[in-house]
């Protein structure tokens, strides 16, 4: 009975149905992987027709340290008044930092902000001002959903109102940040001073009014279930349904395992590593139920070269960036590292010609940087 509903799913599958939460699970949970792996293959070829796999330069800038969210994941932030530990990035450090970004090719600059209980609106559109009079070909993909929620409740202004603003101020585009699993179980006990899930939704509805191009993200493998992870990428889904047409809604979906080494999370729970086929049964099972959404990204940052590569023949299209400076997955355990050689080099040796692109997925160079 299990191998005919298999069946039958897998040809919907392949039709690019909107399959339910349970489907999905039941997918996830009993078919083999290799059949699992072949069916988003097949997908992402549908709807890509080549071999070719994105990458992109940029660079992580944390505005902050400071944050009030309280993330038991979380060895990077600290609170306000730990003067030993917290800092703001200085106009100088930002310099130094977007002129290194534009010697290896990219022109982006991804900023995280975090919960900082007195930066309002203001700082940041004076912020991103200064970095666009000062480098008018830089691309800001900055803060994320908790962050704009946070702001609009600093200001008592609307989600839109607080976009507006920083589209004004020079933001080009939204990153997924904050996501973790969308189910509130899971983020009152994980994380319990971010915006809930109808908040992250709701701030990325406005985006995508606005036509502001965004990402979504998942972080996995600690206490939700598959069902709340199936259910999180359905939420996506729905959403991204429900954008305005010609509008850009997600253009990527990324998702990775936690990274929780010396964290508060390894201390209250048990957390079993994420294995390689569990991550790849996990990126192949999205590109089948985000059928609607073009582009899955491989972590290779959390799960390493290798079982990326195989993510490419399950799904994935994206290879991600080279991520010039990285600080709050990898002070929780991520080590792996590329340049621009290195990335373009794996991408080869699984078999696929790699491209690079902008945040927008267009192209923007095929050359090897050093």
């Amino acid at each position: 009975m299990i191998m005919t509903d298999l069946e039958k799913l897998s040809a919907r599958a392949l039709a690019q149905e909107h399959l339910s939460c349970d489907e999905l699970v039941l997918m996830y949970e009993k078919m083999p992987l290799p059949y699992l792996m072949y069916i988003a293959d097949t997908i992402r070829r549908q709807k890509h027709n080549d071999d070719r796999i994105s990458w992109q330069i940029d660079r992580n800038v944390n505005i902050t340290n400071v944050c009030i969210a309280g993330c038991s994941f979380c060895n990077f932030s600290c609170r306000l008044r730990e003067s030993d530990k917290s800092y703001t990035t200085t106009i100088d450090a930002y310099s130094e930092k977007i002129e290194e970004l534009f010697r290896k090719g990219g022109n982006q600059l991804l900023l995280q902000g975090g919960l900082h209980p007195e930066y309002g609106l203001d700082f940041y559109c004076s912020l991103f001002k200064e970095l666009k009079s000062k480098y008018p070909a830089l691309k800001l993909h900055a803060l994320g959903p908790p962050e704009i929620a946070h702001i609009a409740r600093l200001e008592k202004k609307s989600y839109r109102y607080v976009l507006v603003e920083l589209v004004k101020a020079g933001l080009d585009s939204l990153p997924g940040a904050g996501a973790e699993i969308l189910c509130d179980r899971v983020r009152k006990k994980l994380s319990p001073g971010k915006p809930d899930v109808k908040a992250w939704l709701d701030v990325m509805h406005e985006a995508h009014v606005l036509n502001l191009p965004t990402s979504a993200t998942m972080m996995f493998g600690h206490i939700e279930t598959v069902a709340e992870r199936i259910e999180h990428l359905l939420k996506i889904r729905d959403l991204h349904d429900r954008r305005p047409a010609g509008t850009y809604g997600f253009l990527a979906f990324i998702c990775w395992p936690v990274q929780s080494m010396g964290t508060r999370m390894a201390k209250e729970y048990l957390i079993h590593p994420v294995s390689s086929s569990e991550y790849v049964r996990m990126i192949a099972i999205s590109r089948i139920a985000l059928v609607n959404i073009d582009n899955i990204q491989a972590s290779w940052l959390t799960v390493g070269k290798d079982t990326a590569q195989i993510c490419l023949h399950s799904g994935a299209n994206d290879f991600g960036s080279i991520m010039i400076e990285e600080n709050v997955v990898s002070s929780a355990g991520a080590s792996n590292r590329f340049d621009a050689t290195g990335i373009q080099t794996a991408i080869r040796e699984a078999g696929f010609e790699p491209w690079q692109r902008n945040q927008k997925y267009e192209q923007v160079s095929d050359a090897i940087r050093e």
